[in-house]
């Protein structure tokens, strides 16, 4: 049975069993390889994509139950530009080997998205469900402010 998904504004038509995670369909099947593999149990949100403006983590969500649209972090900015928050990401240094990093900025665009001020407490809380093994969580809390204070502007 084939499973339309749209997925970053396409809609792709999926040949493949309803319980593969969204994960491994946006990976291995549409191409869109900056969603990472990091635990597969939800616990580190290195898999962190948007479904209808919701951060969700894409290893737990079978595609059969994708509810909504789908956005990546291939989707944020515009070709050739970074958008603010990945700006911000840039001009505060957060990567350091950069693995989480797509899953960090979805789980931060979504909490932008609901909450454009938000404070430690606020990024505290919505971040916690993303893992960093190099520790940059000051840089991402910098990060965060800075891409708010710039959207304000906007």
């Amino acid at each position: 049975m084939t499973i339309p998904l749209t997925v970053n504004s396409t809609t792709h038509q999926i040949d493949l069993p309803g319980d593969v995670p969204l994960l491994w369909v946006l990976r291995d099947e549409i191409g869109l390889t900056g969603t990472k593999f990091g635990c597969g149990v939800s616990a580190c949100g290195a898999c962190t994509v948007h479904i209808d403006g919701e951060a969700v983590r894409a290893c737990q969500v079978a595609l059969r139950d994708v509810w909504g649209e789908v956005t990546t972090i291939e989707a944020m900015g515009t070709p050739g530009a970074m958008s603010i928050l990945q700006q911000a990401w840039v001009d505060h240094q957060v990567a350091q080997c950069g693995y989480c990093q797509s899953g960090q900025i979805m789980q931060a665009a979504a909490l932008l998205a609901e909450t454009p001020r938000p404070g430690d407490a606020d990024i505290d809380a919505a971040m916690e469900g993303n893992l960093c093994r190099c520790g940059t969580y000051p840089r991402i809390r910098a990060a965060i402010h800075a891409a708010a204070a710039k959207m304000s502007e906007v």
